[in-house]
């Protein structure tokens, strides 16, 4: 038993190690088995030498020797090819069978190890269970015989034995298979704190990225304080003509932000040859509208550019009974949607918390698809996002030819990403019928339109006809790209990709080539330039064209 025992190391790390010397072991013996063959073929070559000595003429050192023992063999070339390859699968073939023994005694020194301990189980069992000892030890009120005990002690010593023999053998490898089960116990357990941290960071960061930040707060106060002491400086100017003026450079800026405002409008005003023809229409909310009109009374735009600032409030014709979006904000499943539990809602389905924020549904947002209408005597208007940063004079796109179209963007599709399937939801059949998922979609935050075409296409009937149809939320999530994809399919223009350089609020590998040669860069994503978790690489893009002069910006710590 004891022999059989010590034949059993493939079970611990002695096993292991019987295993390696086992392995090479067999390493030898074939390196042994080819080297005999290797010196049976020299002799052969050798002999074929002697044999050839007195017909050929080569000489007998280096490669010659060489050259003239395979013209010793008189075979077709086809011949000696077959023998190569032949030789190449045998040679393999043993390899193979070699392992493959190795693995067959593995598995049988496994599965004898297992009847040796059930074996040795069954021994200790079965042992009192012996008549000789049964009648002699265990029966109750019988004397104990002494040289029976003696022989019962013997036997129990030997098999205790063996026993723990096969225990020290096996011990290290059941310890070792133990910790690698802890170790992957452990490995989930952090993996699960890992999704879970993810989890409370996403939403950790979606709070900051859409919670005013205290800076912006002040801002705003400081404005209307600054209003409400001296509302004689901030009376309303009269009508100018050059609002409606369609030869000039118009642009559409729809914020509830000042800063992001100022510093949008300060980058073209810097950036343009003539600014004194560019007029920027700048539509916010009720709250804010005070303090915008105050900040750009206070800070003049340079250059003589024309600043307009309207409440969307004003746009009467923009009600509930004509905009889908109002409409569905009146419905109740609508307003438990975004209103009721949202932090609870946000945490138990974090992949689509950010989509149940309600901005997806603010009319700042959705202002973009009623352009024609705000502006009747514009022929064409830049809409800019108030995220993005001017680096060049932006004139030029005025001029580029969108070949009747009405919407000019630049791309954003690479490879299969950013396609219409990625935006729709192309299992509804309405969606699956009208478009292609494979089309290439395209950026909202810059984009050139085309009023008179828009008219022409109806294109804000089209977004209405989506939108009411998307009321539950089946043809797509939210937002205004989706809505906007439909609605220019195939009426929007692709323009060349240094127009306009997205990603600077989420992707921190842009080169820096590439946003130096823009003419917009945009900081889409949640790390916004003016809160703390922006980039540090691309935040002084946007800083420096903060109005750092105006006293409510140095009141209220901007950038520190």
């Amino acid at each position: 038993m004891a022999v059989a025992a010590r034949g059993t190391r493939g079970g611990g790390s002695g096993g292991i190690n019987g295993g390696l010397r086992t392995f090479f072991s067999y390493r030898i013996f074939f390196s042994a088995i080819f080297t005999l063959l290797f010196l049976a073929t020299l002799s052969i070559l050798f002999s074929s030498h002697h044999h050839h000595h007195d017909d050929d003429s080569l000489p007998s050192s280096g490669n010659a020797y060489v050259q003239r023992t395979f013209l010793a063999v008189k075979s077709d070339p086809l011949t000696t090819r077959l023998d190569l390859i032949y030789k190449q699968a045998n040679d393999h073939m043993t390899l193979v069978n070699a392992y493959a023994a190795y693995a067959r005694k593995l598995k049988l020194d496994i599965s004898k190890q297992l009847r040796m301990f059930d074996e040795l189980a069954k021994n200790l069992t079965d042992l009192p269970l012996k008549p000789s000892y049964k009648s002699s030890l265990f029966e109750p009120g019988s004397p104990v015989d002494e040289d029976v005990l003696r022989q019962f002690e013997k036997e129990v010593k030997d098999i205790v034995k063996v026993a723990r023999l096969m225990i020290v053998e096996s011990k290290e490898s059941y310890d070792n298979q133990i910790k690698i089960q802890k170790l992957k116990d452990t490995i989930f357990a952090v993996n699960e704190l890992l999704i879970k941290a993810k989890k409370n960071g996403a939403f950790a960061s979606l709070i900051s990225a859409k919670s005013v930040p205290k800076s912006l707060h002040c801002l705003a106060m400081r404005l209307v304080e600054e209003r409400v002491a001296h509302p004689e400086k901030y009376k309303e100017e009269g009508y100018k003509e050059e609002f409606e003026d369609p030869s000039l450079y118009h642009y559409a800026i729809f914020s509830d932000n000042v800063i992001a405002v100022s510093v949008v409008i300060r980058s073209v005003v810097k950036n343009a040859e003539e600014p004194w023809k560019h007029v920027f229409h700048v539509v916010t909310d009720r709250m804010n509208v005070a303090a915008m009109k105050v900040w750009f009374r206070m800070r003049p735009v340079e250059g003589g550019a024309f600043v307009g600032i309207k409440a969307v409030e004003e746009y009467k014709s923009l009600n509930s009974s004509y905009v889908p979006v109002l409409r569905q904000l009146e419905n109740a499943n609508m307003q438990k949607f975004y209103f009721e539990n949202q932090a609870e809602n946000a945490t138990k389905d974090s992949t689509n918390m950010k989509f149940r924020n309600p901005k997806y549904l603010s009319m700042l947002n959705h202002l973009r698809f009623y352009l024609p209408e705000m502006y009747p005597k514009l022929h064409k208007i830049l809409f800019l996002d108030d995220d993005v940063v001017v680096q060049k004079d932006l004139t030029g796109l005025w001029k580029v030819d969108l070949d009747g179209k009405v919407n000019g963007a630049v791309e954003t599709c690479f490879g299969s990403f950013h396609r219409y399937a990625q935006y729709l939801n192309f299992s509804h059949p309405l969606i699956k019928e009208r478009f292609n998922p494979k089309a290439c979609a395209w950026a909202f935050g810059m984009n050139i339109f085309d009023l008179d075409a828009w008219r022409r296409e109806k294109c804000t009937e089209q977004y209405h006809y989506w939108q009411s149809l998307n009321e539950e939320r089946t043809l797509w999530k939210l937002g205004t790209l989706p809505p906007g994809l439909i609605t220019f399919y195939s009426t929007t223009k692709s323009l060349d990709k240094s127009w306009h350089v997205l990603g600077l609020g989420y992707n921190p590998s842009i080169s820096m080539d590439e946003i130096s040669n823009a003419a917009v860069i945009h900081y889409n994503g949640n790390m916004k330039p003016w809160l703390d978790i922006a980039m540090n690489q691309y935040k002084n893009l946007w800083t420096k064209y903060v109005d750092n002069d105006m006293e409510f910006v140095q009141t209220c710590n901007f950038g520190l």
